[in-house]
């Protein structure tokens, strides 16, 4: 019987178990899932529970459910990869590098121009609250690498609020999720906590200044550093994606 997390209901927990389950591919694409029957014995969990959680997984594109078809893993073409859950199932594990490569790109095609927005909005409530994610990256360097990873989310969440932009601001769980791994992966790559804060901190005083290029080029340089770092490992020998 699989083991489902504690402080989720039922179907909560069921949905997450069986989405990593998908992710990882224990299910074939096309194949059938076993039964409404055969799952409730699996997991533990009531005919209703299983049905919360198909529609929860066929809300993110993943299954389908039909009558005389039975319950179906849909390609992952069908995925919303763009759901913090489903980002957070293919990186919780061993994160593909292919995967953060991927995400790198997106973040260098949004986060420089949600920098040039906020430098060129210059919002004094929306810069406080990046400097003080700065200011938390700062006190805890060298000394509580958690704190430190939470501050850095915060900053780069903190301008995408700055941007004004609420397509930019609606991208703050995707980018919260996927940058909890990515930024664990390149800032140990980089292994220099002092250069972090610093190149961080060219952003939002270019954002003070309000200088759109500048903060646009300084967010632009922050993220192609680290993606520079993902496609070097990607381009060792031997190296898989």
């Amino acid at each position: 019987m699989a083991v489902l997390e504690r402080n989720l209901s039922l179907s909560q927990r069921m949905t997450q178990e069986l989405g990593r389950a998908i992710v990882c591919g224990e299910y074939n694409v096309h194949e059938s899932l076993p039964s409404e029957a055969v799952l409730c014995e699996d997991f533990g969990v009531s005919r209703t529970a299983v049905r919360e959680a198909v529609k929860m997984l066929s809300a993110k594109g993943m299954i389908s459910s039909r009558q005389r078809q039975g319950i179906r893993v849909l390609p992952e073409e069908e995925w919303n990869i763009l759901d913090p859950d489903l980002l957070r199932w293919s990186l919780e594990s061993n994160p593909s590098m292919r995967v953060l490569q991927e995400f790198l790109q997106m973040r260098i095609a949004i986060e420089p121009e949600a920098a040039w927005l906020a430098a060129r909005h210059a919002n004094p409530e929306r810069i406080q609250a990046i400097h003080g994610a700065l200011d938390r990256m700062e006190a805890a360097r060298g000394k509580d690498p958690e704190a430190a990873l939470e501050a850095d989310i915060d900053f780069h969440i903190s301008i995408l609020y700055a941007s004004e932009n609420r397509f930019f601001i609606r991208m703050r769980d995707f980018t919260r999720t996927a940058l909890n791994v990515s930024i664990r992966h390149t800032n140990v790559i980089k292994s220099n906590p002092a250069g972090v804060v610093a190149d961080h901190g060219k952003v939002l005083d270019a954002i003070e200044r309000q200088q759109p290029d500048e903060a646009r080029d300084a967010m632009y340089a922050l993220i192609d550093e680290a993606l520079r770092f993902i496609e070097s490992e990607l381009d060792q020998p031997g190296k898989t994606a």
